[in-house]
């Protein structure tokens, strides 16, 4: 196969190797398109040129179109593979920190001990927000959604960090990808401690990443804080499950975002705000909710068979996502940090988790959603994990923003070091009127 260098990563950009995809339009022409292809996964048509012969392609959420290339992660949906830069995520999860993954994630390879030492050291610092930005807090309720303080103190840090990075300038680009990772955390704690009704707790850049992030969550001025070594774990680790996820919605909306050339902390929280939706990161909160609902597994069967009946508007949420065709590799994972948390606590018999257990084992004995394809996703755990850790249900969208800043900050800096980088826009294909002849007021 012939390739092409890619200067921003060092990667091959794809080429065709022969191979063309032929098209024959109304009219009789032929148009050819060269047939690409990846490191791993489907073939690409490249259809580029079809604008120049009059048509476009129809692909409602884009869920045939390729609309960029990437190094960053690659999700085997028919095999349950997933991969940060060619790493198993498994393997990461049970040998890596959230800082070394966040490390490979940016730079494209794993940490040395001295590069891991130096990048903790560089996040912990840029850990504390700007002084003036605790007055920000001041203009929202009380009672406001956390997602909705992190969205707008996200997209106000821009004013703080008005500059923006040069995108010829590798270590410019770095410390702005260490200013998300290190704040995002310390504004999502600080949100929950507005909503609570709490001081804020300064962050200590003695603690890892994790432990800090806890104990600015749960620490009070009045008493001391210890942070559990087997919740710190597994949200550790619950972090790098989230971290990336190829070209989802919210990190999409980063790209399209720094397309248009915004300063980064604005394409981040343009990030957060897709993040925040039901069919995102609020799903967890979702199934959580269901699972409770269920109550117990013995009720397992009946909410099974009202999700099969078309007639009854309940449907099993956690369960059946939209990308995978096989059982989500992530869901696994969790599954069993849920079972070391909640045993750690001495809730070897919680009966939300044991219904979850349940269901899981109901849809992978059941013919009905294996010729459905229709799984447990991570989603089915994760509100477990947290509400054991603490976490209420407004903080779950917030946690999944911390875990995705990571990937965020990865896709901002490719984007910016693909030459080939252009601006986003979209094809529609028109469904209005026809021009219209406007008449005056008196003849209409």
């Amino acid at each position: 196969m012939e390739t092409g260098e890619n200067r921003s990563s060092g990667q091959a950009v794809p080429k065709s190797d022969g191979d063309f995809a032929v098209l024959r339009l109304p009219d009789g022409r032929e148009a050819r398109f060269p047939i690409i292809h990846g490191t791993e996964g489907q073939q690409v048509i490249d259809v580029r040129s079809l604008g120049k012969l009059g048509y476009y392609t129809y692909d409602p959420g884009y869920t045939s179109t390729a609309s960029c290339l990437s190094s960053i992660a690659y999700t085997d949906v028919f095999n349950g593979e997933f991969l940060y830069r060619g790493y198993p995520v498994g393997r990461l999860v049970e040998k890596c920190s959230f800082m070394e993954v966040s490390y490979l994630l940016i730079t494209g390879k794993l940490p040395t001990s001295d590069e891991l030492e130096d990048f903790e050291s560089r996040v912990m610092k840029h850990s504390a927000d700007h002084d003036q930005m605790y007055n920000l807090f001041s203009a929202y309720r009380r009672d406001s959604d956390p997602m909705a303080i992190l969205c707008g103190v996200c997209a106000a840090m821009a004013s703080f960090y008005n500059a923006g990075p040069n995108p010829e300038d590798h270590e410019s680009r770095m410390l702005t990808a260490i200013r998300l990772i290190a704040k995002l955390p310390t504004i999502a704690a600080m949100s929950y401690k507005y909503y609570k009704g709490q001081p804020f707790i300064a962050p200590d850049d003695s603690m890892t990443y994790t432990g800090n992030f806890l104990r600015m969550m749960f620490a009070t001025p009045c008493e001391e804080y210890k942070v559990n070594p087997i919740i710190e774990h597994a949200i550790d680790r619950f972090f790098i499950l989230l971290a990336e996820h190829g070209q989802n919605a919210s990190t999409a909306c980063v790209r399209f975002a720094a397309a248009t050339g915004s300063k980064p902390f604005a394409c981040f929280a343009a990030g957060v705000a897709a993040l925040w939706g039901p069919s995102q990161a609020g799903e967890s909160e979702l199934a959580l909710k269901m699972l409770e609902e269920i109550g117990s597994p013995a009720k397992v069967p009946e909410y099974v068979k009202r999700h099969k009946d078309p007639s009854d508007p309940f449907r099993l949420r956690g369960v059946g996502g939209h990308i995978y065709h096989c059982y989500d590799p992530r869901a696994e994972i969790l599954r069993e940090l849920c079972l070391e948390v909640l045993y750690s606590l001495g809730m070897r018999h919680n009966p939300v988790m044991e219904t979850a257990l349940e269901l899981d084992r109901e849809i992978l004995n059941d013919s009905w959603f294996m010729k459905r394809e229709e799984y447990p996703t991570v989603n089915l755990y994760a509100g477990i994990l947290l509400r054991a850790a603490g976490i209420p249900f407004q903080l779950f969208p917030v946690i999944y923003a911390i875990s995705r800043s990571a990937g965020w900050a990865a896709n901002w800096m490719e984007f910016l070091e693909d030459s080939d980088r252009r601006i986003d826009r979209p094809r529609q294909l028109y469904t209005g009127n026809s021009p219209r002849h406007v008449r005056p007021i008196f003849d209409r």
